[in-house]
């Protein structure tokens, strides 16, 4: 697990850095396109994916102690967590949707610069970072179900927990890069 994690690391590692290039090149127009972004939304979901940490770190701990019957009620927890974050992040796109703010043929820039490819490139760069990482929490909402019919048999416990505590690792990891995206993305920029 934790090979695989340098590997999301360095993965992630680069698109950060084509992030830091663009805006680097063009931090007035990142800005303006930061200012689209509804900071109540990312906030509410950067409270959601810490309490998800908790939930997720508690059905660790449920596990390493053999206490099965939380060991569920926290992953199920966790779940219902990670679907409240995709709910909002559906909300912001649909919102980016209904505004013309998706890069391609139908985008549409009103701003006040005349920089409509530069601000293009800003929402090309949002939607492929946090498009990235709510892939990576369907796939870790997908891993949660598929551990569930085990934990509900009572194979989890002091002796045998591995793959809980994994997964713990991989959902801290989706975690921890919403806290790099949210302050790069909702944040930066702003007066």
């Amino acid at each position: 697990m934790w090979l695989f994690l340098v590997t999301e690391i360095m993965f992630f590692g680069g698109i950060f850095l084509a992030y830091m290039i663009y805006r680097n090149m063009y931090p007035d127009v990142f800005a303006l396109g930061s200012h689209e972004l509804p900071i109540k939304w990312g906030a509410i979901n950067t409270v959601v994916l810490i309490c998800s940490s908790f939930t997720m770190a508690m059905a660790v701990r449920a596990a390493q102690l053999g206490q099965k019957g939380q060991i569920f009620t926290w992953m199920v927890l966790t779940a219902i967590l990670g679907l409240a974050f995709l709910g909002i992040k559906s909300i912001e796109y649909h919102d980016k949707w209904s505004h013309h703010l998706v890069p391609g043929a139908w985008f549409e820039w009103h701003g006040d610069m005349p920089a409509k490819g530069q601000v293009q490139m800003f929402f090309w760069i949002y939607f492929f970072m946090t498009g990235l990482h709510a892939l990576h929490m369907i796939i870790g909402l997908g891993v949660l179900v598929a551990l569930l019919p085990n934990v509900l048999r009572g194979r989890y416990g002091p002796e045998y927990h591995h793959p809980i505590e994994c997964f713990g690792l991989y959902w801290h990891f989706v975690d921890i890069v919403w806290i790099f995206l949210f302050p790069l993305l909702y944040l930066l920029g702003r007066n």
